[in-house]
């Protein structure tokens, strides 16, 4: 057991704060800071801003560790490092930008993408003056970052002062594709450049860039099928870390393509080959939400798929009930994470329940005699009833933080609704909320999450206009007050935690087809 010192570490001297005295003390643990005792006590001198400090110390740490991190080469985070001259001498990637975007990544972000880890991005800070690859990976890092909403409420503001973070984003997005376009990372490709490839389609699917989003997303499983990242015999050589973040690497482009296939109609690259991440492979940073994420996403394999973009029609009533029953029961009652990934895990758990029931009554498998209600044409009433009882519990930073993904989700139920209010007769119950509630409530959340009210506020508004008698339409497109609705038995209890192109992308419309068919663009 370590012995705790009457001093202060040099790390919390230099930062002024409070020490503990162990080895390693709780500051720098938290801070990511190696901590030493070798520094002669000097006299005080003026106080400064810590987060300065912070970086200071970190940079100090990157210089220290760079030659070493360019001569291991067992590390198999980036191939060998290029040498090209001064690849930062645009001056738009500093190390405060980036210590600034990582802080907002592992507060925010790595729940649900934990594929970086403290020391990798060290060490890349440490080499991206060097090497094109490394600099090319953090420039699409923070530009992915600052494209997020939510990043100015972090502690980036000081460093963006007035300035709004997107333009900045759409700068360090145009410079990691201009200097990448220098270097031939395909013909050997590292886990590097599948990172660099899957933060570019995150960038363009946040800026609404859709056929370039689906570019580089089919880019980044391209890249990893190419180093054998679907063969579990990839996993047996390398340091644990190096395998541990390329596992997860994985599973998050499983993810990821699987959602982005359902929402654009996209054919499926990866399949689940290996095995999933080991829960305790990191008891400091529990990945048991990243695990359940990719359990949700698992059903939906080539099959499913395949009957979504009409590719095949094998399909049976009894299958679909099926993955209905695996989807609600596949989150447990209390999720042991962070408020950010129970925000998307749950959207994304009555979002896909929303799909499943969409192909069922595709397929003329509804009923409004079955006695499963998954199976009836008032179930979307009930996912709805589900999601507004989950999102009443999030604060509103939890869900932005996941940007359009997750709004466009919301948005997918609230237009399934309205559908199902429209052609679906409503018995008249003496409850004090019903289906208008329900979407009362969608349309206000919508609107109040950022890129919600620009992009699909008036889209939702234009479907209830159109869809909707002119009484029910007119008090739903009014400000509410948020409405409170008692779980069910079947809602998991939310625990919360503190912590050209030839085809225009972003021009298809899936509103203006009939009723229950409007993810099916006409063929």
């Amino acid at each position: 057991m370590a012995t705790a010192t009457k001093r202060a570490c040099d790390a919390c001297h230099r930062r002024k704060v409070r020490c503990n005295g162990q080895q390693s003390c709780g500051n720098c643990s938290q801070a990511g800071l190696a901590c030493t005792y070798d520094a002669i006590p000097q006299k005080k001198g003026p106080k400064g801003s810590r987060a300065k400090v912070i970086s200071e110390l970190r940079l100090k740490e990157h210089q220290k560790r760079a030659e070493h991190r360019r001569q291991d080469s067992t590390h198999n985070y980036g191939s060998p490092t290029s040498s090209p001259s001064s690849p930062t001498l645009s001056g738009l990637l500093t190390h405060e930008l980036v210590d600034g975007c990582t802080d907002f990544y592992f507060a925010q972000l790595y729940p649900t993408m934990p594929i970086l880890q403290n020391e990798q991005l060290w060490a890349l800070v440490a080499e991206m003056d060097t090497s094109l690859e490394a600099y090319c990976l953090l420039c699409s890092f923070c530009a992915f970052m600052l494209i997020q909403p939510g990043i100015e409420g972090q502690a980036m503001k000081p460093l963006l002062g007035s300035c709004s973070p997107t333009p900045l984003g759409r700068r360090l997005l145009d410079e990691a594709l201009r200097k990448r376009r220098s270097r031939d990372y395909i013909e050997n490709p590292s886990v590097n450049a599948v990172i660099t490839s899957f933060f570019l389609f995150g960038c363009f699917f946040g800026l609404d860039k859709h056929n370039t989003a689906w570019f580089h997303l089919r880019e980044a499983t391209t890249l990893a099928q190419i180093m054998g990242m679907q063969e579990e015999k990839t996993y047996t050589t390398g340091t644990h870390m190096a395998m541990m973040s390329m596992r997860r690497l994985f599973w998050l482009l499983f993810v990821t393509e699987r959602a982005y296939a359902l929402q654009k109609h996209r054919p499926l690259t990866l399949h689940a080959t290996i095995d999933l991440p080991s829960v305790a492979e990191d008891p400091s940073k529990p990945i048991a939400g990243f695990i359940h994420l990719v359990n949700l996403y698992r059903p939906f394999d080539d099959t499913f798929v395949g009957l979504w973009n009409k590719s095949r029609t094998d399909c049976s009533t009894l299958w679909l009930a099926h993955l209905q029953t695996q989807l609600s029961q596949a989150l447990p009652a209390v999720l042991d994470g962070t408020e950010t990934q129970a925000a998307d895990l749950r959207t994304s758990q009555h979002w896909l329940r929303t799909i499943v029931w969409q192909l069922s009554i595709t397929n003329n498998f509804l009923s409004s005699t079955s006695p499963d209600s998954s199976m009836t044409f008032g179930y979307p009433i009930e996912i709805a009833k589900d999601l507004v009882a989950v999102t009443s519990q999030l604060s509103q930073q939890s869900m932005e933080v996941h940007g359009v993904g997750l709004i466009e989700k919301i948005f997918d139920v609230a237009c399934t609704l309205i559908d199902v209010m429209s052609c679906v007769p409503i018995e008249s119950q003496n409850f004090s909320v019903g289906p208008q509630d329900y979407l009362n409530h969608l349309v206000n959340l919508i609107s109040t999450l950022r890129a919600g009210r620009s992009r699909y506020l008036p889209l939702v508004l234009s479907k209830i206009s159109d869809t909707l008698s002119p009484h029910m339409a007119a008090s739903i497109t009014q400000p509410m007050v948020p409405i409170k609705v008692e779980q069910s038995p079947e809602i998991p209890f939310l625990q919360h935690h503190d912590s050209s192109e030839t085809h225009s992308s972003n021009t298809s419309s899936p509103y203006s087809t009939p009723p229950f068919l409007h993810y099916y663009p006409p063929t």
